[in-house]
């Protein structure tokens, strides 16, 4: 049971490791991160790099809905703008993946400054079906626009390499993709200590009140907007070394209610929670996969319904959580740690 815990400095106070506990903890998670993609399998290293991407780009939604209080239904067409910008970057401008990673995020940025004008004007359900005219559009765009994006062929990729090693594998590709992964969680993390992150917050809790404290509404709100474009454009980036194939397919209305979805069952306005919901969401659909196999045998047609189901299955989490656990996976965590904190006592 820790005792004893109080600080004597800000500083201390907003930390993001507080104790030496928390820190041998974070470290052996590091350790055994380094440690996975040695004794994992070619399926186990699909699934730890889609989560690395997932992660990634329900951060920025999170950033944008969690800590913001805007609702955006077309968060996946940014992860496809980035992802096609790094493709174009690659394959036609001849740029390594390390130029071609942060321009897929200047692109989705672009992209999400223009989008998130309208924020000022309407908010809620409006700003909701805003965002979803953007999914529409840019799907069409991606679809119909041949030259730049290939149309339904779509564009593929090199491999990225560094020092002369291609990193043609997933076992390579996983350590680019944690490496970012770790980089801009860390980055999200210590937003929310910042003036800009306060700012954030303050817009989501109460937007007027924060407007008469001097906060200006449409910068900060653009900001937000810009961010978590570039979040989830780093993201397509990083997916499109991941898959080494760009394609409009990958960025349907479904991908953006899953995001959606793992930043509510993980926890609105948890960064936290944003990991935990990645990994819960990206594992649910493969948990749904090997049991529509497994009744296969009695109802063959079963294969049919994985799509749909998914689809269900994504609203009612949503749904449940919202009634039942509003916040989130990262909340029940907490109650974890709190009762093992004075475990064997009673609270």
């Amino acid at each position: 049971m820790r005792i004893g815990d109080f600080k004597e400095t800000y500083a201390a106070d907003e930390a993001i490791f507080r104790t030496p506990a928390v820190r041998v903890w974070m470290g052996a998670l590091g350790a055994a991160m380094l440690v996975f993609p040695f004794v994992a399998g070619d399926y186990l290293l699909y699934l730890a790099n889609l989560i690395g991407v997932m992660i990634i780009g329900a951060l920025g939604l999170n950033i944008l809905t969690g800590f913001t209080g805007q609702i955006s239904l077309g968060h996946a067409v940014f992860v496809g703008v980035g992802s096609y910008a790094a493709a174009i970057g690659a394959t036609r401008l001849g740029l390594p993946f390390y130029l071609c990673i942060p321009l897929g995020g200047a692109a989705a940025c672009v992209a999400g400054t223009v989008i998130g004008v309208p924020s000022l004007r309407v908010k809620g359900l409006y700003l909701a079906i805003a965002t979803l005219s953007a999914q529409v559009i840019l799907e069409w765009v991606f679809s119909n626009w041949d030259s730049v994006t290939g149309g339904i062929r779509g564009i593929n990729i090199p491999p990225a390499t560094l020092s002369g090693v291609s990193l043609n594998t997933d076992f390579r590709v996983y350590f680019l993709i944690y490496a970012v992964t770790a980089a801009f969680t860390y980055f999200a993390r210590n937003l929310f200590r910042t003036r800009v992150g306060r700012a954030f917050i303050a817009i989501r809790d109460r937007d007027i009140s924060a407007e008469l404290m001097g906060i200006n509404l449409f910068r900060y709100k653009i900001l937000s907007f810009m961010v978590s474009s570039f979040y989830a454009g780093v993201a397509g980036a990083v997916w499109v070394y991941f898959a080494k194939v760009v394609t409009p397919e990958y960025f349907p209305l479904s991908l953006s209610i899953q995001f959606l979805a793992i930043v509510i069952v993980g926890g609105l306005g948890s960064i936290q929670g944003t990991i935990l919901g990645a990994i819960f969401m990206t594992l649910v659909p493969e948990l749904l996969k090997a049991g529509t196999e497994a009744v296969k045998p009695f109802f063959p047609d079963a294969m049919s319904y994985l799509f749909p189901l998914r689809d269900i299955l994504f609203g009612a989490l949503i749904v449940g959580f919202l009634i039942f656990e509003p916040h989130g996976l990262a909340e029940m965590w907490q109650r974890v740690k709190r009762y093992f904190a004075l475990w064997p006592f009673r609270s």
